[in-house]
């Protein structure tokens, strides 16, 4: 029986999230699993990983072979790397100390590299933010002008028509006044 470390899909259509399997490499794809190592959300940014570590060590010791998702996996975990200075311990190319220092050093950057995109992830939504609203206070302010010079022009037209009817009352009333005066005259 040839073991596989494999993907298995669960979620629903359009939102999957995968759980890290070693499996007998004839089982179906989401069916029968000789142990379940993990998961992955690739729905996240960045993606979520739970691995257990050192499982996943023992199942690439004992000779599982991991799909390409899970090769990828497992080398951003740094279990492939582990793997490989464990050989190198094994062939006597470097000591338990000098491989356990390595594997720490990688350790600190991976993780200071996953802080500085969390980190820049949070900035640029932030500084997206700030764009949004600046750009909706902008056309909120042209929207209040374009209302207001509406307003004003609506206001001097009612002032007008208001000042028309007042010049032809006006008119009317003086052209009223003007034909009673002439009959009297004469």
């Amino acid at each position: 029986m040839s073991v596989k470390i494999r993907l298995a899909r669960h979620g629903k259509k359009g939102y999957a999230f995968y759980h890290i399997n070693a499996t007998d490499s004839r089982a179906p794809r989401d069916g029968r699993y000789i142990e379940n190592l993990g998961s992955y959300n690739p729905n996240t940014n960045p993606a979520t990983i739970v691995l257990n570590f050192e499982r996943a060590l023992y199942w690439l010791s004992v000779g599982a072979q991991p799909s390409t998702t899970c090769r990828r996996i497992l080398s951003y975990k740094g279990v492939l790397l582990r793997k490989h200075l464990n050989e190198g311990v094994a062939k006597g190319a470097l000591t338990q100390e000098q491989a356990d220092a390595k594997f720490n050093a990688w350790m600190m950057e991976k993780e200071n590299k996953i802080s500085s995109k969390k980190t820049s992830l949070i900035q640029n939504a932030n500084t997206a933010k700030k764009s949004a609203i600046e750009a909706e206070s902008k056309v909120n302010v042209a929207r209040a002008e374009a209302i207001a010079k509406r307003k004003a022009e609506e206001q001097a037209a009612k002032e007008a028509e208001a000042a028309a009817k007042a010049a032809e009352e006006a008119a009317a009333a003086a052209a009223a006044e003007a034909p009673a005066e002439t009959p009297a005259e004469a």
